[in-house]
């Protein structure tokens, strides 16, 4: 059967289509005549005005290209057409109708007629500044985030090593730094929803007193967005009054209240102010730890401004004065109101968790939490499946008896639902144990308890035992 013979005119068309839709320019460069042909297309893209030219031996290509990178250009581009016939190189260009600089990606082949002589070089251009300019941003941002890794981690050290000198007992220190690490992360969670642009002092003052003594604390102020140091300080600011006022303070009894209130200044920063009233008799403290070091020494650093502390007997009174480099523009987008840390399935609980017998799987991807998580639960009596550090690891223990299990809401950036809808296929309870700032409920809808990094073990023991209160003994 004989094959139909193509039509030279759809063929165009399609070409044409295919150029049109790739954006590139066109040209050939007729080596017996020593021209260059530049297409319409080939005029948008490199600013080569449009005809046929002399070519002047190739420098009429070559004229456009940075000065920079020609040589290299040149060099490479010879090297291939001799040796493979084609070529594809990639370099800056002046546009010489604006004299833009724009980057280049460019193919061409070279044409032979009967006798092996070569005739003429068919050539496309394509402009690729916007992916070089994209390349560009994902190399700062990765830069950037190197950057704050590095910052990150040396803040977590000093406060481990300040903490750790002024705690006299394993315990004691463990649930001081814990605290504080929940402080930093809830700020960068914050700061993260809004790009690192900043983090409002409403949405910082929500994530610390909102889940503590409802009805007992009151925040209020205007809308005002801090940048990510000062977040960060008034975070942990914040969390140290808390936590001495739950403990010491107005929030040990019924009675007591917490009114937080700030203000602009006329200079441009802020003034907020901390007052207990209800609580026991206050008494300055017979000595200075890391929390008061904390709040009347570093806070005021780092907001670029001042703080005093007074232990009144009525109540303690805080007042922060932040100087207009604390303040960051609002953000195009304001990310929603952090839900308090209450309202997630957090459990609390005073009495060790106690998991004797049951078996529990444990899907987490990074491997000193899971060691972590496997030394907790075997602590409280649990028989440890795992853990599992892959999607398919996790996938095949499910064969094993399992009465509950802990997983990670992201396994290498593969989703844990296979295992979460096989678990609840089953009916077996499980418990997030997630890094993602999302508190809006348990990944995908599932009607599971849900724990945020960074979190003390034995809240994770303390959700599955009471996951598995009431179920019978396995």
């Amino acid at each position: 059967m004989a094959t139909p013979a193509s039509d030279p005119n759809l063929d165009r068309e399609r070409l044409e289509l295919a150029l049109q839709s790739a954006r590139l320019g066109e040209y050939e460069w007729d080596l017996v005549r020593d021209v260059v042909r530049v297409s319409e297309r080939m005029h948008r893209v490199t600013g080569l005005p449009e005809g046929e030219w002399p070519a002047e031996g190739g420098e009429t290509l070559y004229r456009g290209v940075h000065p920079e990178d020609r040589d290299a250009t040149r060099e490479k581009i010879v090297s291939a057409m001799r040796t493979e016939g084609r070529f594809e190189a990639e370099y800056r260009r002046v546009r010489e109708d604006d004299g833009r600089t724009v980057w280049m990606r460019s193919s061409g082949l070279l044409v032979r007629d009967a006798k092996g002589k070569p005739v003429k070089v068919c050539g496309i251009v394509q402009d690729v500044t916007a992916a070089h300019a994209e390349e560009d941003r994902r190399r700062t941002l990765m830069l950037e985030l190197d950057h704050r890794v590095k910052n990150v981690l040396a803040a977590v050290q000093a406060l481990a090593y300040q903490t750790a000198k002024r705690t006299t007992s394993l315990d004691s220190f463990l649930a001081t730094f814990a605290g504080r690490l929940k402080a930093m992360a809830s700020a960068n969670e914050l700061l993260t929803a809004a790009r690192w642009r900043g983090a409002a002092v409403e949405h910082l003052a929500a994530a610390e007193l909102g889940g503590i003594a409802p009805g007992q604390t009151r925040w209020e102020g205007p809308e005002l967005f801090l940048t990510p140091r000062a977040a960060n300080a008034l975070s942990l600011a914040l969390h140290e009054l808390v936590t001495n006022a739950v403990k010491f303070g107005a929030l040990s009894v019924e009675t007591g209240r917490v009114d937080v209130y700030w203000s602009e200044t006329p200079d441009g920063g802020f003034e907020l102010t901390w007052t207990e009233s209800g609580g026991p008799l206050v008494t300055p403290p017979a000595h200075q730890g890391f929390g008061s070091t904390l709040l009347q020494q570093v806070t005021g650093r780092e907001l670029n401004g001042e703080t005093q502390v007074e232990y009144r007997p009525a109540g303690v009174r805080a007042r922060f004065v932040a100087g207009p480099a604390a303040v960051a523009p609002r953000p195009e987008t304001v990310p929603r109101a952090p839900v308090p840390a209450a309202a997630e399935a957090t459990p609390v609980s005073n009495e060790p968790a106690d998991l004797r017998g049951s078996r529990v799987l444990i899907v987490e991807d990074a491997v000193l939490l899971a060691l972590e998580l496997e030394t907790g639960l075997t602590e409280a009596g649990a028989e440890v499946i795992g853990p599992a550090y892959e999607l398919s690891e996790a996938m095949a223990l499910l064969d094993r008896p399992i009465d509950a299990a802990v997983l990670d809401a992201n396994l290498n950036g593969l989703s844990v639902t296979p295992v979460a809808e096989a678990l609840a296929a089953r009916g077996v309870p499980f418990v997030f144990a997630t890094g993602y700032g999302d508190a809006g409920g348990a990944p995908n809808g599932f009607d599971a308890p849900i724990i945020r990094k960074p979190y003390d073990v034995t809240q994770v023991a303390a959700a599955v035992g009471g996951m598995l209160k009431g179920r019978p003994a396995p």
